[in-house]
């Protein structure tokens, strides 16, 4: 998919949104004081139940996402501005405002670390934009990616009027069939931070049948989760710019980089140490594409670039 810079796997609201044991703080509503402005013709506020549809509606067309907080400021500014920026483009794009203190979990699942954040969405993947404040002309620039992203992809429909846009009223999917046991065991393991029993269960339905390839995903992912679990980003990154030859931590920060949405970056990063190794160092590098690659999926064009280079890196 051609798409802006950074980008993070496909949002999977069956496994991270489940919100109903959460107590959630009161936002005055919107236009109130305290609150975000009122909503214009293509802005939409979100929460939890609203959100795997909206996540839907990205194949329709374009959704900027903002995440913001009633405690701040620049995100009321920035509500408002991307309010008037959708109402100019004039439904070219739908922006869907979530408050994270409500929605604590939706937000994790945008892997938000601060406020104001924006990401769009596209075809059901996260497309990490920005944090903060932004110059009016800069947020244009970055909107203009976006929607040449969406037009690249296909993803050229118009957002309906807010009043009819509400995510909840996006044509709801056929009910999902249920997991089979041990992907659904998976599922629960990974909501309950029980990696160790996730990775069992996709071991075992792996056993079971060698050509699940949901199974194989999975087991990928959450050995991404295991290794980054405990990892500092910037004490990795230092130590992989204070030491090139240093494989391991050369892969850490592939896994961090793919976990944060540079999955382009860490491909590459990951290629060039596969030029320059030989053996079991190598071999350990090029296993490690493997597992990323199951966790992009394997139709993403990332993935088929990122093999085509591996190939040549490696014959």
């Amino acid at each position: 998919m051609s798409q802006p810079p950074s980008q993070q796997p496909p949002l999977d609201v069956r496994g991270a949104i489940d919100l109903s044991g959460l107590a959630r703080p009161s936002t005055p509503p919107p236009g109130a004081p305290g609150g975000p402005p009122a909503p214009g013709p293509y802005t939409v506020d979100v929460d939890e139940a609203s959100f795997p549809a909206l996540v839907q509606s990205s194949t329709q067309y374009p959704v900027v996402v903002l995440l913001w907080a009633a405690w701040s400021e620049v995100s009321t500014a920035l509500a408002r501005d991307l309010g008037a920026l959708a109402a100019e483009h004039d439904g070219r794009f739908l922006l869907a405002r979530i408050d994270v203190e409500a929605n604590p979990q939706v937000a994790q699942a945008f892997q938000a670390q601060s406020v104001p954040m924006v990401v769009a969405v596209l075809a059901g993947q996260p497309l990490p934009l920005f944090q903060g404040a932004l110059p009016m002309d800069q947020v244009r620039g970055v909107l203009d990616q976006v929607l040449a992203a969406a037009a690249a992809n296909g993803i050229t429909g118009v957002a309906p009027l807010a009043d009819q846009a509400a995510p909840a009223d996006v044509p709801a999917e056929e009910e999902e069939p249920p997991l089979p046991p041990l992907h659904q065991a998976a599922f629960d393991a990974i909501e309950r931070d029980d990696l160790a029993a996730a990775q069992e269960a996709y071991t075992q339905a792996l056993q079971e049948n060698p050509r699940d390839d949901m199974a194989r995903a999975g087991l990928a992912q959450v050995g991404l989760l295991e290794r980054t679990r405990d990892a500092d980003l910037a004490a990795a990154r230092a130590a992989a710019a204070a030491n090139q030859s240093d494989v391991a931590a050369q892969l850490l920060v592939a896994d961090l980089d793919v976990l944060g949405g540079k999955v382009e970056d860490a491909f590459a990063r990951l290629i060039d140490v596969v030029r320059v190794t030989a053996g079991d160092e190598r071999e350990a590098v090029r296993q490690r594409l493997v597992d990323l690659f199951e966790v992009a999926g394997g139709d993403d064009p990332r993935v088929v670039a990122a093999r085509r280079a591996l190939a040549n890196a490696l014959y």
